[in-house]
């Protein structure tokens, strides 16, 4: 995920504003405050996938959860307080180095077509000979990549993109040369990517790459369009709603530390002090995860758990509970009653931030699962018309314009009967890589079922949408299939229609697919409009 170094100085500059509270001012409370603060960084350089600093942040994590765990006074002993602040000032001299003064400027495209899938718009292959990888960079090409090989013996040209993505052809390099060539790369491009390929199945050997600075490897043998296939979902950016957290705790002393200590890492948090408002709430504010004081004075919280559980909408959302009870008998009475886990009072913040988090991320996977098409990641069939339903009721709210559209792959059971499943299958997933990186993050796309997608285009009318989909029909036809030693071309029908000339969300979908067929009918590989 792209991160600009605006955004990456803000979040390390508030940790060292958080030590430098504490050396002012050295009381546990403010111990705790730089604990949390040092976790959110952590797991901000996780998400954003910048391993350089990752590796000093998380080291300062753990000497920072070494002291919170012991009896230790405050101020902490000088020899302690002196290590921590030499890691604190390390870690800021490391982000400042590699923060780039750029932003991140990816280039707008006049009908609204803006990348959203790939990390880097630009890339490099480090190797030894350009022609075994031409294929790979002719591939990265269709989707919008700008690739340039670079042999081992060159210097890499530094780029003005905060976070390239660089992929290392590690054949015919001797694993001896290995760290320090990696390593040398990862401190150039500490926000970077880099991808090692033609790596063996050798244990020795793929802990030396990733260890030396790699993000992942690729085995020796893996096809051009399995490399594409990795890069595409390594990069996939699911921009998502903030983690939402119910807090159902009576103390509002407890209910508001709780509360900031979510907001440290980004997490919405909503309050309930008194447990009859539960179900108000969990209709009203949709969380994706429950913390339960276990003792409440009108009720218990596993009384409140079984009546949460006692309605469909709200069986799957996960239940933790927050209490002194330390009796394994009742806790595991607690969880079989409708929790799904046990924090004892008093509890450590940074422990409590990785359990809601874990929890809601398989949370979240798991609806993820039910809402969208296993092949492509895209929306389902049931789910992509109900979101173009709520999308087209925004729209009439607001007033403008909706364009639907149906999209077909032309001869696709030729694909499949000439070239096999599994090819017809990446033919399915390249046109949906291409769907997501031309269109906008807010416009809605979905598997409508087999070859056929549906898309939903907001404040797009007829002549915007059909520039858009006439420049993707004319990408898709370019990409080479690869199928043995050959390659073969595809091409797809489009048909559209465009709201308010077809008021509702059926209706839209029907006319877009009455002018996919005109657009079949016509000779295929090509886009038609209802308005035609």
């Amino acid at each position: 995920m792209l991160c600009s170094p605006e955004a990456l100085l803000q979040k390390n500059q508030t940790l060292t504003d958080t030590w430098d509270r504490y050396l002012a001012s050295p009381s546990f409370e403010n111990f705790v405050e730089l604990a949390i603060s040092i976790n959110s960084f952590t797991e901000f350089l996780i998400d954003k996938g910048i391993a350089a600093l990752h590796h000093a942040s998380h080291q300062l994590e753990q000497v920072t959860l070494t002291l919170f765990t012991q009896e230790v006074e405050h101020p902490l002993p000088q020899a302690a307080q002196d290590d921590l602040n030499e890691r604190v000032r390390a870690l800021a001299r490391l982000t400042q180095a590699r923060a780039n003064s750029s932003l991140d400027t990816l280039p707008r495209d006049p009908v609204f077509i803006a990348p959203q899938s790939m990390r880097s718009a630009r890339a490099w292959l480090i190797g030894h000979q350009q022609a075994s990888w031409s294929e790979l960079l002719t591939q990265l090409g269709y989707f919008g990549m700008s690739t340039e090989f670079v042999s081992w013996d060159q210097p890499v040209a530094d780029s003005a993109d905060a976070a390239p993505l660089l992929l290392l052809d590690l054949s015919g390099l001797p694993a001896s040369e290995w760290h320090e060539r990696i390593q040398t790369l990862r401190q150039r491009f500490g926000m970077g990517q880099l991808i090692a390929l033609e790596v063996a199945s050798d244990f020795d050997q793929l802990q030396l790459a990733l260890k030396s600075g790699c993000d992942s490897c690729l085995l020796t043998g893996t096809p051009s369009h399995a490399v594409v296939e990795h890069i595409m979902q390594l990069n996939e950016c699911h921009d998502q709603e903030a983690y939402r957290v119910l807090i159902v705790e009576d103390s509002k002393t407890a209910s508001h530390f709780i509360h900031r200590t979510l907001a440290e890492i980004q997490i919405n948090a909503h309050i309930v002090n008194d447990p009859r408002e539960t179900l108000h709430a969990l209709k009203q504010f949709n969380p994706d995860l429950i913390l339960m004081d276990m003792y409440m004075p009108s009720c218990t919280g596993v009384e409140v758990a079984r009546i949460i559980r006692q309605h469909s909408e709200f069986l799957s959302i996960p239940i933790v509970y927050l209490s002194g009870e330390t009796n394994v008998a009742l806790q595991v009475d607690a969880m079989r009653l409708g929790g799904d886990h046990f924090l004892t009072k008093p509890f450590n913040p940074v422990f409590l931030n990785t359990i809601v988090k874990s929890k809601i991320e398989r949370y979240r996977a798991l609806r993820r699962s039910m809402y969208h098409d296993s092949l492509t990641g895209l929306l389902n069939h049931a789910s992509g018309k109900h979101t173009l339903d709520v999308v087209l009721s925004g729209i009439v709210h607001e007033g403008g314009f909706l364009s639907a559209v149906m999209l077909d792959i032309d001869h696709f059971k030729q694909v499949n009967d000439r070239y096999g499943h599994p090819v017809g299958d990446q033919v399915i997933r390249s046109l949906s890589w291409l769907l997501k990186q031309r269109l906008r993050k807010h416009d809605m796309i979905c598997r409508y079922g087999g070859e056929e997608f549906l898309i939903g285009l907001p404040h797009t009318d007829a002549e915007q949408a059909l520039a858009i989909m006439e420049r993707i029909r004319h990408d898709f036809s370019q990409i080479h299939h690869p199928h043995g030693d050959s390659h073969f071309l595809a091409t797809i029908s489009v048909g559209i229609a465009t709201y308010p000339l077809v008021q509702t969300g059926d209706a839209l979908i029907k006319a877009a697919d009455q002018a996919l067929y005109q657009a079949k009918h016509g000779g295929r590989n090509r886009v038609c409009s209802s308005d035609d």
